[in-house]
């Protein structure tokens, strides 16, 4: 597209080169009217409203190889909530903003995972009970443990690639754990069908199996990862719904209905300002409505759930 002719400067300096953030390939607003760089460091500019200030602001702060991609000043005012969609091959980099709801929104379920693992753990009656909420407390601690110390590293120290790239597949790694730990409580203590043995030890090797995929095609395939996951959370679902017994039934199914909502968002990077951090909403919600039938059906005392239920 055609550019807009530099104005020539007052002082005598030379018009700004190529690297100028106002030389880009998209159309810049007649808005604005130039008058000179010095140094590459000073950056003189006017606009009627708070656009413009933050147009400067952001050469000053990220240099001009960034500004330069912002496009159209209608862009300058959204940018700070969301940034260019991104081909499928490659990775979305969120804003400041989005970086900092990524870690937040993960970060604030930590202490109450492990208060709450330490719960069931305390409730436990017998060895099975024991076991299963060990298997559940470090599959649910470790999800949101591992995810925010990712967003934390991307979003600090992003020029640390290797460690970046290697918290990233642990994060998605963990994902397969977090489904089968979620599934063990109800395939330990719960009377299912003939099937619930094998599925006890079936789930298992889909998170290993799901993990040897990420370690090997990571980010290459994403929509195959994201069945992957679907296919992983629904698959034990089919032994549960054959329990004798259908307490915490609607709960299970909730938690499921919050963690399908929320892949909507977690492929919507580009396309809805805070995506990611809002996936991350619906998976706490999930991970929540399971722990809460775990706690009521699997590990409360009968008679505080009797009292419960009135």
């Amino acid at each position: 597209m055609d550019q807009l002719p530099l104005a020539p400067s007052p002082r005598g300096i030379e018009p700004p080169t190529r690297t100028s953030a106002l030389t880009g390939d998209r159309t810049v607003t007649s808005w604005f009217t130039v008058w000179g760089t010095v140094g590459d460091s000073i950056y003189c500019a006017g606009w009627l409203g708070f656009t413009g200030t933050h147009y400067v602001k952001h050469r000053v702060r990220h240099g001009p190889e960034r500004t330069r991609r912002l496009g159209s000043l209608g862009e300058l005012s959204g940018e700070r909530f969301m940034n260019h969609r991104v081909p499928a091959h490659k990775r979305y980099q969120p804003t400041e903003y989005e970086h900092a709801a990524n870690c937040a929104t993960h970060a604030l379920w930590i202490i109450p995972s492990f208060l709450g693992s330490s719960n069931l753990y305390l409730l436990s009656d017998d060895a099975w009970e024991t076991v299963s909420a060990w298997i559940y407390g470090l599959g649910l601690c470790g999800l949101f443990v591992v995810s925010t110390v990712f967003h934390t590293v991307s979003w600090k120290k992003g020029h640390l690639r290797m460690v970046e790239r290697c918290l990233h597949m642990c994060d998605r790694m963990v994902i397969y754990f977090f489904i089968a730990a979620s599934y063990a409580p109800w395939l330990n203590l719960r009377e299912l069908g003939p099937w619930a043995a094998h599925m006890r030890w079936l789930v298992w090797v889909m998170a290993s199996v799901g993990t040897v995929y990420v370690f090997f095609f990571h980010e290459r395939y994403k929509l195959l990862e994201l069945l992957c996951y679907v296919v992983m959370g629904f698959f034990p679902a089919v032994v549960i719904l054959s329990m004798p017994n259908t307490e915490g039934l609607w709960e299970l199914v909730t938690g499921g209905a919050f963690y399908c909502l929320g892949t909507v968002f977690f492929k919507s990077d580009g396309r809805v300002p805070f995506a990611h951090a809002i996936w991350h909403l619906f998976v706490a919600f999930g991970a929540g409505t399971h722990y809460y039938a775990i706690w009521r059906y699997l590990y409360l005392p009968s008679t505080l759930q009797a009292k419960v239920a009135k």
